[in-house]
């Protein structure tokens, strides 16, 4: 997997005009390993262990680099902090009020409507997110 994640990341890079550097790879790889929403400072953590000095403003370069490219998502879900999601793929999130935990929903995202009316504005949208709030079901179970 290492090889094949570490090939996607450097052809996207250089076909950008960017630098394959060896932060970009250990940020990436972590994102991928890790498979979920992660906060910048939880990749930075991870990360430090393979890339001692590793400073958290690099980190949130990279990462906002990774959402600019495609191989990474924000995800404002009204925590303290933005989250980065790996998965890129047209998909909604579920966020807890409770305990904050960001969940992926396999649903189907229709926005073109919404696109429609934005353009109508003037407006020039470029990727649609759909949150929901709630209670998840553990918060619900206790």
């Amino acid at each position: 997997m290492r090889t094949t994640t570490d090939e996607r990341l450097s052809a996207t890079l250089r076909d950008a005009g960017h630098r394959v550097t060896s932060q970009r790879l250990v940020l990436y790889r972590v994102l991928e390993e890790l498979g979920r929403h992660a906060s910048a400072e939880e990749i930075a953590r991870v990360s430090s262990e393979r890339l001692p000095g590793l400073s958290l403003p690099t980190v949130y370069a990279t990462l906002e680099l990774f959402e600019s490219l495609g191989l990474a998502r924000r995800v404002d879900a009204g925590g303290p902090a933005a989250l980065f999601d790996p998965r890129t793929d047209p998909h909604a999130h579920f966020a807890c009020r409770r305990c904050g935990t960001v969940s992926d929903l396999d649903a189907a995202v229709d926005s073109s409507a919404a696109e429609r009316v934005a353009r109508a504005t003037g407006a020039e949208p470029d990727h649609v997110e759909v949150l929901l709030r709630g209670l998840c079901a553990d918060c619900r179970a206790s």
